[in-house]
């Protein structure tokens, strides 16, 4: 399992882990398949004198680990367990092994699903562990620019520095289309991108979900994928998925929860407060990586020439990821949210950090910004006046304009570009 060095990104999640590993006895590193959380891991244990590596899918390794688990995890220095899921049971070895010695930086896991969602596990590890996710790349991590846009819309408001872009709405859906996954990143063509997608998929139901639950047509849960990735970043109202499928409303929220386990759909939460007490309770559904939403949805690139295929839903899937990869390593403590009430007045994102401020995010596929396309940031300014701190639009244009009091049009590139400085 070398590593190439010449086709490692430089990942944000790698300084989380460092620090991590400074002072937490057990440090997990989770997330999807194909992100790079073996790669990350092999990193950080290689830069370590003393470290070992026990990878789990290798079959001798995982027997070994299932027959003398106490035994296998006795090590000195840092240990990095690779796809924990696979041997559950190593975690009450773990748990015992760092009781008896409670040194920081004993042990680095990598695992395909979150923990706590699996199926049999026992007492996990609560006050010895801290979680690093690792979302697919974020477009920062690609082009080694800032990724500070959270940060920086929270300090410096409507006077975000953003600089000027020279993309174009084509580029940003070409972007949207390639997603993060570094596989998928690597390869040339959509062609060769698709075969990845393809195989992604089928490995996933295959072996990740079923890891999870029984599932008992496995042809039904990839109907239900692309279902839901024809419906990315709109609302995930389950009575009406389990109609047009013509399953039960049970199956396909228990469906949807294992999507969630394995880090291919998550569920925005809506907002609401007492001032906005119209607002509808229904979740918003991101596909994590828009790359392979845009696969499962049937978006090509040339399809996406067509001024009659919509990309609006697509380009507001990848900002909204963009958001949250940038969230995990955020200094600003917020979390993201959409908003929408009775009367269809939305907002496709909000950030609001635990002290209460928000700050309003709307996306526009085009590459002009209209006054009208405010009208649900206005309608949030109005409602919250100073807890709502910014408002923004990124479009795909190429200048920040202002549209009001702490209101303003940012290009999409902004969310990678803009630094967080005072």
């Amino acid at each position: 399992m070398d590593i190439d060095e010449l086709t490692v990104f430089p990942r944000r999640a790698e300084e989380m882990a460092a620090e991590a590993l400074a002072d937490t006895r057990v440090v997990v590193i989770s997330g999807a398949r194909q992100v790079g959380k073996s790669t990350l891991a092999q990193r950080i244990s290689r830069s370590r004198p003393g470290s070992r590596e026990l990878y789990l899918d290798e079959a001798a390794v995982r027997a070994a680990a299932r027959q003398d688990p106490d035994g296998i995890v006795r090590h000195d220095g840092l240990l990095l367990i690779d796809e924990i899921q696979r041997v559950p049971d190593l975690l009450l070895s773990i748990k015992r092994e760092v009781d008896a010695d409670p040194r920081p930086g004993r042990f680095l896991l990598t695992g395909s699903a979150r923990l706590l969602g699996l199926r049999d596990l026992p007492d996990a590890l609560p006050g010895r562990s801290e979680t690093i996710e690792l979302w697919p790349l974020s477009q920062g991590e690609i082009e080694r620019s800032p990724d500070g846009f959270v940060d920086a819309a929270f300090l410096q408001g409507p006077d975000i520095k953003a600089p000027k872009s020279r993309l174009r709405r084509a580029d940003y859906v070409d972007r949207a289309l390639r997603g993060g996954y570094p596989e998928a990143v690597h390869r040339s063509s959509h062609r060769r991108r698709a075969r990845f997608f393809e195989s992604y998929i089928s490995d996933l139901i295959s072996r990740d979900v079923k890891l999870l639950s029984d599932i008992e047509r496995p042809i039904d849960m990839r109907r239900l994928l692309n279902v839901l990735c024809a419906r990315m970043a709109g609302l995930a109202v389950v009575d009406n998925i389990s109609r047009d499928l013509g399953l039960p409303r049970n199956t396909v929220k228990r469906y949807i929860d294992l999507l969630d386990l394995v880090y291919v759909v998550r569920r925005i939460p809506a907002w609401s407060s007492n001032a906005t007490t119209r607002a509808i309770a229904t979740p918003k559904l991101l596909v994590v990586d828009s790359g392979l939403g845009a696969h499962l949805a049937g978006l090509t690139p040339a399809r996406t020439t067509d001024l009659s295929v919509p990309v609006g839903p697509l380009l507001e899937n990848f900002v909204l990821g963009e958001l949250a990869r940038q969230l995990t390593w955020s200094e600003e403590p917020a979390r993201l949210y959409h908003y929408r009430d009775r009367d269809n007045v939305e907002v496709d994102g909000i950030l609001e950090r635990a002290s209460g401020e928000v700050v309003g995010i709307e996306v526009k596929a085009a590459e002009t910004v209209r006054a009208d396309d405010f009208k649900g940031l206005r309608h949030l300014a109005r409602k919250l006046g100073d807890r709502m701190t910014a408002g923004y639009v990124l479009y795909a244009g190429q200048e920040t304009l202002p549209f009001g009091d702490r209101l303003r049009a940012l290009p999409l590139s902004a969310l990678w570009q803009a630094e967080a400085d005072t």
